[in-house]
């Protein structure tokens, strides 16, 4: 049934709307660019690092409302991006900060928005919104921002009447590095104001790229791994030719059992030559499938730098960033693997390990950005594995 909403009292005509799979219409205000796009929208629970989210590649084809009513506040830069352009199909808010304070802010998130090319819509209902997603599930959705043409929005229905969704989309291969390249830069110097540079390495890994996080390499970076990124559809022979001590499987976007169609054989071949593996997030996912698991589509992703899991090996709770919408089915694990970390929001998995091999795995983002730093212990964890095997001759 149609419906169309006016969330606040409108004192000019909107010039923007978000239109949900069910025919329900939000009327709002632009910012950003002006443009359209068809996406799933879902909800992040974040207070603050809207910038380091909206440039997370694991946000391709998403709508994300922000929960958090004031967006904007501490302005944007050039140095809290997450990758090199934004992914992100368009942002619902409730209210932008046109002013915002932070000393290292450059630019409003108005002009950060223009630039990136990203429509934006305010002036909505995001607690509203919020509930409607959390009790019936992700929805697609058409956002556009019109400015004073609305001719656009029948076209744009019969787009989103025609777009079949996430599932069966391998997105990874959009958002993937189209040249091999190395990392040398750390992690922030709160003396110096800037990111480390590394020119000092141990070890070699190799990064297959799904939607690689900057903060993640700078993370491997500061443990003084040499981090060479290759693309997501890169051979058994690119890999091989790295010389790598140990393999880490990025975040990214989509879905797991559509990207994993041509990287699961390679990342086999990988398990067999037991070389040291660390993945996250789609990483984790696909290297689950590797070992013979399932994934599924939630009903309900989770999104936000808020989120409690439990360490089952240790017993203790860590506050964890997350942003997926699919996940590992924990009751298709094999015997020779462990659920080493669950979700404290609904009992999902969030990490594994192997019995016998090298191999380990988590859901979620120990790298934050943005988020709290629980988590920072995997990266150490997996720098002890590679210690332990990188004598061993393989290649």
């Amino acid at each position: 049934m149609l419906k169309e909403i006016d969330s606040y009292p409108q004192l000019r005509p909107p010039s923007a709307a978000l239109i949900l799979e069910n025919g329900t219409i939000f009327w709002g205000y632009g910012i950003g660019a002006i443009k359209a796009s068809v996406a799933e929208l879902c909800f992040n629970t974040s207070q603050t690092g809207y910038q380091e989210t909206i440039t997370d590649p694991s946000y391709s084809k998403q709508i994300i409302c922000f929960t958090f009513p004031h967006i904007g506040i501490v302005g944007s830069n050039k140095i809290d991006n997450e990758s090199k352009r934004v992914y992100a199909s368009g942002c619902v808010i409730n209210q932008p900060i046109s002013s915002f304070s932070n000393w290292r802010a450059e630019k409003s998130i108005d002009f950060f928005f223009k630039k990136k090319n990203v429509p934006c819509i305010y002036n909505i209902d995001t607690r509203q919104l919020t509930k409607l997603l959390s009790e019936k599930g992700a929805f697609k959705a058409a956002i556009v921002n019109f400015g004073k043409n609305k001719r656009k929005l029948e076209l744009l229905k019969k787009d989103l009447k025609n777009w079949s969704g996430l599932e069966n989309l391998d997105l990874a291969s959009l958002v993937s590095t189209k040249k091999k390249y190395s990392w040398k830069e750390g992690i922030w110097n709160e003396n110096l104001h800037k990111y480390n540079k590394n020119n000092s390495f141990q070890y070699s890994i190799t990064c297959i790229d799904f939607g690689i996080k900057n903060n993640i390499l700078r993370n491997l970076s500061n443990l003084d791994f040499k981090s060479t990124i290759l693309n997501a559809k890169c051979t058994l022979k690119d890999i091989v030719n790295t010389k790598p001590d140990g393999i880490f499987l990025s975040n990214g976007p989509g879905d797991p059992f559509a990207t994993g169609e041509h990287v699961i054989p390679i990342i086999k071949e990988l398990i067999n030559l037991k070389i040291p593996i660390f993945g996250i997030c789609l990483g984790h996912q696909i290297l689950s499938l590797a070992l013979g698991a399932k994934t599924t589509k939630m009903f309900q992703g989770h999104r936000g730098c808020n989120h409690p899991v439990k360490n089952l090996i240790t017993s203790e709770v860590e506050i964890t960033s997350q942003n997926h919408g699919f996940e590992v089915d924990k009751n298709t694990l094999p015997n020779d693997i462990t659920e080493t970390h669950i979700s404290l929001f609904d009992n999902s998995n969030e990490g594994i390990m192997h019995n016998n091999l090298p191999i380990f795995s988590v859901q979620y983002h120990p790298e934050a950005s943005p988020g709290p730093h629980d988590s920072h212990y995997l990266f150490k964890e997996f720098y002890k594995i590679v210690n332990r095997y990188a004598k061993k001759k393989r290649y």
